[in-house]
């Protein structure tokens, strides 16, 4: 299984899990990091026995956001504006690939979600948490402006008012306030955050994967269509669905009152 020493990839029982591997620093999203995450998703994506992607970070922290040394680096030369937007914005397009990989990902929090790594949690589409848990978009605590898809993922999330707070303070979530507000789907007392968010990777890692794959696409395309398009989407995804194995063993496995058995197929 491919790996680097900056992001490991594991694959188990259709569960793949790309770990931020860099906890002397935090996990923050280096060059190393975010390329290593971009191979893991490739690798992923041409395998057929994946089901589902779960992103965690080694050590005490998820992901401490942008990389410091970069921004140290940028500070000594003299790149032209328009040439060093270019060069951020191909960065920052690791959060799009994120958000539209064709697997469901979850994104398994325990520690500090900062600045770009609080980012990449909501680029994920679900999100869990250990009690020990921050979340914070603190880019104002460096003196920048909010990155990475920020502005896209957190109004979206929140609402615009709340997230212009969070962008304009700095503040530290806490797990509970951050499950209210939305940042997190479900917070787990740390002795318990392994498994209990085991248990929630191998529902999904077991449901029917193709049905859930366009559930997902649908779900994100729905932000952006109106009730017409959208039902017309439904219909010919459904349609695609009803022809899979899974579909046949969900119903046979309701018939005969059992817990279906999907293969993702």
């Amino acid at each position: 299984m491919p790996s680097t020493d900056s992001v490991l990839l594991e694959m188990d029982g259709g569960v793949a899990t790309i770990t931020l591997n860099e906890p002397d620093r935090r996990n923050a999203l280096s060059a190393a990091v975010q390329s290593g995450i971009r191979e893991a998703l490739e690798e992923i994506e041409g395998r057929e026995d994946a089901r589902v992607v779960v992103f965690e970070g080694a050590g005490e922290a998820f992901c401490a956001g942008g990389d410091i040394e970069k921004m140290q680096a940028w500070l000594e030369d003299d790149t032209p504006p328009a040439e060093r937007a270019r060069e951020i914005e191909a960065g920052m397009s690791l959060m799009k690939r994120v958000d539209e990989f064709p697997l469901y990902t979850i994104a398994k929090i325990d520690g500090p979600a900062v600045g770009a790594g609080a980012v990449l949690s909501l680029a994920c589409d679900i999100q869990v948490a250990s009690d020990r848990s921050v979340v914070g978009f603190v880019f104002r605590n460096v003196g920048l402006a909010v990155d990475n898809g920020a502005s896209y993922f957190l109004p979206r999330v929140v609402g615009d008012n709340v997230a212009k707070e969070l962008a304009a303070t700095g503040e530290l979530v806490g797990a509970e306030r951050a499950e209210e507000l939305g940042l997190v789907n479900h917070v787990y007392p740390a002795a318990e955050f392994e498994s209990e968010a085991d248990a929630l990777v191998e529902e999904v890692a077991t449901g029917p994967t193709v049905a859930l794959r366009h559930t997902k696409r649908l779900i994100d395309r729905g932000h952006d269509a109106d009730l017409e398009d959208a039902l017309a989407d439904e219909a010919i995804a459904q349609a695609a669905v009803m022809e899979t194995d899974d579909h046949r063993e969900g119903v046979e496995a309701f018939l005969e009152k059992r817990e279906p058995e999907f293969e993702g197929r």
